[in-house]
């Protein structure tokens, strides 16, 4: 089922969905399922499963470092499919700008239809370890308009190099990312908010938020958002802080600010035992009053880990 004919049938009732990092390459499948187990009596419709991109990494060959391109945590649509199969779940595999050609990402989006996936997140992705600000792949896209655009194409029988009419075309339902503190790269939030119109237009159908840990800022960004004219469903992405290194690392990757009562709590805390329940009741406070204010969904960025997230949804779910 589609993410958004999920929150149709809820009918206003908040859903609970959770965002999953794929092993890294040699590690069993098994370890994932572990962390998922507790969160499924909770009843996600979906599970969302990230895409990393591909990076350089240095072996060593004759004395010399040789400097080889790899992908240490592949593997996203073979987990989709999995979890689609073991818990009767929806699955929406992440689709990236950044390590993909456009061949290969219509390949992709053939895989996922076979698979009978309905729902693909869209995002640029990130730039690489080594590289200051992103570079698209050659052969691939630039933006995550231009993605969103390729599989809506794609839904209407418009392929790279051929133009299909079949009763059996993809309908992908497409998801886009949301900044509610503006993406770091752009110059206001006002053109972050121009942008993500421009991603609706071509045909996103919801949006889900980078993590922030204010509401006020995601209510006023669903407001700026509303009066632009985005009236797609506005999902807000929480992450519970774990670990004190989260007051440097979270403003520091995704440019966002911290409130002055959660650093105090972080930093009055004795080790990261304590920091991850800080984080926890940070979370729950949160997802309460989003809850109440109505939002369709609280998606969760699980980082693979389950023990915080189930604790928060014991709360509200």
């Amino acid at each position: 089922m589609k993410i958004t004919d999920h929150i149709k049938k809820a009918n206003g009732e908040t859903l609970f969905s959770f965002e999953i990092v794929p092993p890294v390459k040699g590690k069993s499948i098994q370890e994932l399922y572990n962390n998922i187990d507790p969160l499924m009596e909770f009843k996600p419709p979906f599970i969302d499963v990230t895409t990393s991109r591909e990076e350089y990494i240095y072996k060593e060959k004759d004395g010399l470092l040789d400097k080889k391109l790899t992908r240490t945590r592949p593997g996203t649509l073979g987990i989709c499919a999995s979890l689609k199969h073991k818990y009767d779940v929806d699955t929406v595999p992440h689709v990236l700008c950044g390590g993909f050609t456009k061949e290969e990402t219509e390949y992709l989006l053939v895989d996922c239809q076979y698979l009978e996936i309905e729902n693909v997140m869209a995002l640029r992705g990130d730039a690489r370890k080594e590289e200051k600000y992103f570079a698209p792949t050659k052969g691939g896209h630039q933006y995550a308009t231009e993605l969103v655009k390729q599989i809506q194409d794609i839904n209407q029988g418009n392929y790279l190099h051929d133009t299909i009419k079949s009763s059996d075309l993809s309908t992908f339902c497409i998801g886009v990312a949301g900044y509610p503190e503006k993406h770091m790269e752009a110059p206001s939030l006002q053109t972050d908010l121009k942008r993500l119109k421009q991603k609706v237009d071509l045909g996103a159908d919801y949006v889900v938020t980078q993590m922030f840990f204010d509401n006020q800022k995601f209510f006023a960004f669903v407001e700026a958002a509303r009066e632009m004219g985005i009236e797609v469903p506005i999902i807000p992405g929480i992450k519970p802080i774990a670990v004190k290194r989260h007051l440097q690392l979270l403003p520091h990757v995704f440019s966002i600010d911290l409130p002055e009562d959660l650093i105090n709590a972080v930093e009055a805390c004795k080790d990261n035992k304590e920091v991850r329940q800080v984080g926890v009741e940070w979370a729950i406070q949160q997802s309460k009053e989003l809850r109440e204010a109505g939002v369709p969904v609280l998606h969760y960025y699980s980082m693979g880990k389950s023990d915080n997230v189930k604790a928060i949804a014991k709360e509200l779910f």
